[in-house]
């Protein structure tokens, strides 16, 4: 501000002008419950509060507030113009100033020389910075789809969310993970992804082997899709654990739910053992003393039957898994 001091009996006070506040910044931080960033998707700008004007009696101006866009874990920012990789999110509440406001400029107050002793210049405050920038979420799967090739998978996900992946009755329809966001009620939503079919040796990178292995690895749990039309339901649930161990041992010790799948095909009066049948091959197999007690849902992926339950249990274990990982962070 360019502004003398005018007081009674103070005639020649000089110069007072403040100096301007600082303008706000842009920053992009990761808010874990958010899943997409369809929230920001229809705008197009965002501005942060500019810095207030100097006052009178060199009273500095306010600065001006930042302006936060909260993103999901696994943001990646990259500079539309240079392509450049300016940022990428992926722990909660981890932040990134993309666009820094500008410096306030100096009252006249600031250039009082010898030979000048009332200026009338004050320096015009700096410009804040402008960015064109693209936001692309790298999504993390909250939980993956284990099974085998025609297991009923891509199914599933199509069922669960509003993803609409290729279906069809051979091996290795799904040559790349699909994504889909799974919503339990309004708020509430996890991601899933549809892992490309196991086959044995999938561990020695056979099939799509390793590709699609640390996919899993990333996951907060797994569920595990079994044919109920293929022989021995419980041979496959043993075969995917093997290839899972085969892989990473760590990978058993995720969270992890059974879906029974093509309840629909069975009669109604056959339905009963089925479950029953699948856990007593788990407590002949030795299995419970490291897995611990299984849970088991029956489903059908192409009717529907028992995928409401299924997917509020499956947002549990999400759920669950987050504050084991904070519990963890913290202590």
């Amino acid at each position: 501000m360019v502004s003398f001091r005018r007081e009674k009996f103070v005639p020649f006070g000089g110069p007072d002008g403040g100096d301007g506040g600082k303008g706000g910044d842009v920053i992009l931080k990761v808010k874990s419950s958010l899943r997409t960033l369809s929230h920001i998707r229809s705008r197009r700008i965002f501005k942060a509060e500019p810095g207030k004007d100097g006052r009178k009696n060199n009273q500095t101006g306010g600065d001006g507030a930042a302006y936060i866009i909260d993103v999901p874990m696994g943001t990646v920012i990259r500079d539309v113009d240079s392509g450049e990789i300016i940022g990428d999110l992926s722990h909660d509440g981890e932040e990134i100033v993309v666009a820094k406001g500008g410096r306030g400029g100096k009252g006249n107050s600031h250039f009082v020389s010898s030979t000048n002793q009332a200026p009338q210049y004050a320096q015009p405050g700096k410009d804040s910075e402008e960015h064109n920038l693209f936001l692309e979420l790298k999504l993390i799967a909250d939980i993956g789809l284990v099974g085998f090739p025609n297991a009923g998978k891509s199914t599933l996900l199509s069922r669960l969310s509003k993803a609409n992946p290729k279906i069809g009755n051979y091996p290795f329809t799904t040559l790349h993970p699909n994504l889909g966001v799974a919503y339990v009620g309004e708020y509430e939503s996890f991601i899933i992804a549809d892992i490309p079919g196991i086959i044995e040796g999938a561990h020695k990178g056979v099939g799509l082997g390793i590709r699609f292995l640390k996919h899993i690895e990333r996951t907060k749990g797994l569920l595990f899709m079994i044919d109920l039309f293929e022989e021995n339901a419980f041979s496959q649930f043993e075969l995917l654990l093997a290839e899972l161990k085969s892989y990473e041992e760590s990978m058993l010790e995720k969270p992890f739910h059974i879906a029974l799948n093509k309840i629909d095909l069975y009669p109604p009066e056959d339905r009963k053992d089925i479950a029953g049948n699948f856990l007593t091959a788990f407590e002949e197999s030795g299995l419970k003393d490291k897995l611990g007690e299984l849970k088991i849902y029956l489903i059908s992926a192409a009717t529907g039957e028992g995928l409401d339950e299924l997917k509020k249990k499956l947002l549990e274990l999400v759920r669950h898994s987050e504050r084991e990982e904070k519990l963890s962070a913290n202590s």
